[in-house]
C-alpha cells in the first residue's frame, strides 16, 4: 500500500502495446517519456537526482527500493530529474540515521509519479528484448482502468517523445553555479552530477562552472589549466553548437577530460558518429578494459548513446582507449598527441564503484595541479 494510502491504480503502457498495472505512489500526474531500467541495488536517490535521466522513466531491477529513505548526503542535483520511478516494492518503513523523509514523500514533493507492485522482471525482459521504448504512466483516481482506458494509454504511448526529439541539456546545466570568478579547472556543465564537482573539491580544486552554451573563447579567457566536459541527458547529436565550441577547446592544448555525454561530444568533435544502444547502460556493474594496459575496472554507467569507434577518422588523432566487456562498445577515447581523453562511464560513481577516481588525478597531473 502506498505510504499516503492513495486509492486507485497506476498503469504503464509501452509503445509495443504492453501494459503493466500496479499501485500508484508519488505525485498523481500523467507522464509520457522513454522507459529505461537501472540494475543498481542501492543508490536510488542518486539515480533519481542524476540530470542524465531527464526525459526518462526509470525502472529499478532490485526488488525493494526506498528502505533507507532519502537524505541530503545522497543528492546529485538540486531536485529529482526522472520523469517517473517504477519499482517492484516500495519500502514502507525506511530506517537510516541520515534519512530526512520517505522516498515517496520526496518524489511527491517534486511532482514525480511512481508505480509499484508490478513484475519488474517481466518489464525489464521486455525492454531487453525490444530495446528502450516510449511509454505513458497514468494514475487512476477512480479506482481502476477500463479496457478502453488501457487502449487509450497504448495509443498515447506511441506518441510519447523520444529523447532524440528533445533538447534536454538547457534545463539541467549550471542549475547551481559555483560562486567563483577564478578557477584552475573549468567545468563545461551539460548536466554535471554533484559528485564530479565534489571529486575535484576533494583534491583541493575549486572549479569554475560554465553553462553548456559557453563559447570556447569565454572559457579560455579565464586561462584554466584543465577543462572537464560533464555528463548530461539526451542525444549528443542535438548539441551541434557545443561540438563546434569543443573542437576549439580540444585544439587549444589545455588538458581536457570528457565524461559520459562529454565523451560522446568528444567523438562528434573528432568527426566520428554516434548511435543508440539497444537498451542503454544503466547501473554500477559494467566491466571496462583499458586497451593499453589490459586493466579491467567495474564502472558506473548511465547512457543511451555510444561513439562508433570504426567511424573515427584516422586524421583526427583520436583512438579508442577503453571497451565495454559486455558488448564491445567504446568506453573511452584519447588523442595520440594532445592532452585530451574521455570515458563513457562515470569515474565519480555515486551510486556505484569508484575504481576509476584516478582519472581525476590523471587530469590534474597532466595540468600540473598534482
Amino acid at each position: 500500500m502506498p505510504l499516503n494510502g492513495a486509492p486507485g491504480e497506476a498503469a504503464l503502457a509501452l509503445e509495443d502495446g504492453s501494459v503493466f498495472v500496479g499501485e500508484p505512489f508519488g505525485a498523481s500526474v500523467d507522464v509520457a517519456a522513454e522507459v529505461v531500467f537501472n540494475t543498481g541495488m542501492t543508490g536510488y536517490q542518486e539515480v533519481v537526482t542524476d540530470p542524465s535521466y531527464r526525459g526518462q522513466m526509470v525502472v529499478m531491477t532490485h526488488p525493494q527500493i526506498g528502505n533507507y529513505g532519502v537524505s541530503e548526503f545522497a543528492e546529485e542535483s538540486v531536485r529529482p530529474w526522472v520523469s517517473a520511478f517504477i519499482v517492484r516494492e516500495l519500502a514502507t518503513y525506511p530506517n537510516h540515521w541520515a534519512a530526512r523523509s520517505h522516498l515517496e514523500q520526496y518524489l511527491e514533493s517534486w511532482g514525480v509519479p511512481g508505480m509499484q507492485g508490478i513484475d519488474t522482471r517481466a518489464l525489464v525482459r521486455r525492454l531487453r528484448e525490444t530495446g528502450t521504448q516510449r511509454g505513458v504512466l497514468r494514475h487512476s483516481p477512480r479506482g481502476g482502468f477500463s479496457p478502453s482506458d488501457l487502449d487509450e494509454l497504448r495509443a498515447a504511448a506511441k506518441l510519447a517523445p523520444s529523447v532524440s526529439q528533445l533538447e534536454l541539456v538547457s534545463g539541467v546545466s549550471a542549475v547551481l553555479p559555483v560562486p567563483t570568478s577564478q578557477g584552475e579547472v573549468a567545468v563545461l556543465d551539460c548536466g554535471a552530477k554533484w559528485n564530479i564537482i565534489r571529486s575535484l573539491e576533494r583534491r583541493g580544486i575549486q572549479p569554475i562552472v560554465h553553462s553548456w552554451q559557453a563559447s570556447a573563447e569565454e572559457i579560455l579567457e579565464r586561462e584554466p589549466r584543465a577543462i572537464l566536459v560533464s555528463n548530461g541527458p539526451g542525444d549528443p547529436a542535438q548539441l551541434s553548437g557545443v561540438v563546434q565550441e569543443l573542437r576549439k577547446l580540444l585544439q587549444s592544448g589545455v588538458p581536457t577530460l570528457g565524461i559520459c555525454l562529454g565523451h560522446q561530444l568528444f567523438g562528434l568533435a573528432a568527426g566520428a558518429t554516434t548511435s543508440r544502444l539497444p537498451y542503454g547502460h544503466h547501473g554500477g556493474n559494467h566491466p571496462v578494459r583499458e586497451l593499453s594496459t589490459g586493466r579491467v575496472t567495474i564502472t558506473t554507467q548511465n547512457h543511451e548513446f555510444q561513439v562508433l569507434g570504426e567511424t573515427l577518422p584516422p586524421e583526427s588523432g583520436f583512438e579508442v582507449s577503453h571497451i565495454n566487456l559486455n558488448d564491445g562498445s567504446v568506453e573511452g577515447l584519447r588523442h595520440r598527441e594532445l592532452p585530451v581523453f574521455s570515458v563513457q562511464y562515470h569515474p565519480e560513481g555515486c551510486p556505484g564503484p569508484q575504481d576509476s577516481q584516478g582519472l581525476f588525478d590523471d587530469l590534474l597531473g597532466i595540468a600540473g595541479l598534482r
